[in-house]
């Protein structure tokens, strides 16, 4: 369920407390005799309440920084905390744990289980939280509403359009009330009106305290971040505060204007 918008003098105080705490982290691989340095060394704070654009070119480590911070995958040196907690080095099944705990992700190609329902598969995290079958579908049918599909519940990805099966991700992605929600390229499969849309939700989300991190190369779709962080190398090569955001309710919608329901 979204939370309810935060106070101002709440919401203040979130965006001052540190989320998201990475210091000197590295990762390599080791392919036979080559050793690959994806992640040479970076340094971030990710404060509560931020929206952040992660961006880089092929081979610049923005994938791999973006699975550690998803818990994914773990540095080979450095330290990250994730909301007071060190995920550095933990175990696949604590991982696991932190993930469904504090992590809602949203994915590019949706990861939706075919067979499921929308209803189904945005409660499927609650499955491994432990939580009885009325109060997922209790929490997921209101999760569905938040996204303005509260009356496609019932009905089967190839039953819903691309933005509606992202709307149903994001969801899914909410349905914890996570630390953070890591959107990686939400809007590669979708075409512009309905990357609009998506854009629309997740300026919403944040609106209401929020963390979003958003992994992607369109650089129109990073400008609706608050700040932008660009890789190279595997190194953070800018880390700016971005003083031309776009918002969707300033910007010029395609002639046929915005379908909530797409």
């Amino acid at each position: 369920m979204i939370p309810l918008t935060k106070s101002k003098g709440e919401e203040l105080k979130s965006k001052e407390e540190p989320l998201i705490i990475i210091k000197d982290i590295g990762r390599k691989y080791v392919i036979g005799a080559e050793i690959i340095h994806a992640i040479k060394s970076v340094t971030l704070t990710i404060n509560k309440g931020e929206f952040v654009a992660l961006m880089g070119p092929s081979g610049s480590g923005k994938s791999t920084l973006m699975n550690i911070l998803g818990c994914l995958d773990t540095p080979t040196k450095g330290e990250y905390i994730l909301n007071g907690i060190n995920v550095s080095h933990m175990t696949d099944n604590a991982l696991a744990e932190v993930r469904n705990t504090e992590i809602g992700f949203v994915f590019q190609t949706f990861n939706l289980l075919p067979r499921n329902t929308a209803l189904d598969n945005v409660a499927l995290p609650l499955v491994y939280a432990g939580i009885s079958k009325d109060k997922r579908r209790e929490r997921a049918k209101m999760a569905l509403e938040n996204v303005g599909l509260g009356h496609r519940t019932d009905h089967r990805p190839n039953e819903l359009s691309g933005g509606q099966r992202q709307r149903v991700a994001v969801a899914r992605a909410l349905i914890n009330d996570p630390s953070i929600i890591l959107a990686d390229e939400p809007t590669g499969n979708l075409d512009t009106k309905t990357s609009i849309e998506i854009m629309g939700l997740l300026e919403d989300i944040h609106a209401k305290g929020n963390t979003i991190i958003l992994v992607t190369h369109e650089e129109d779709i990073a400008q609706h971040a608050h700040r932008i962080v660009r890789m190279r190398d595997g190194l953070v090569e800018k880390d700016y505060k971005n003083e031309d955001i776009h918002t969707v309710k300033h910007m010029q919608m395609p002639k046929e204007g915005i379908d909530l329901e797409k």
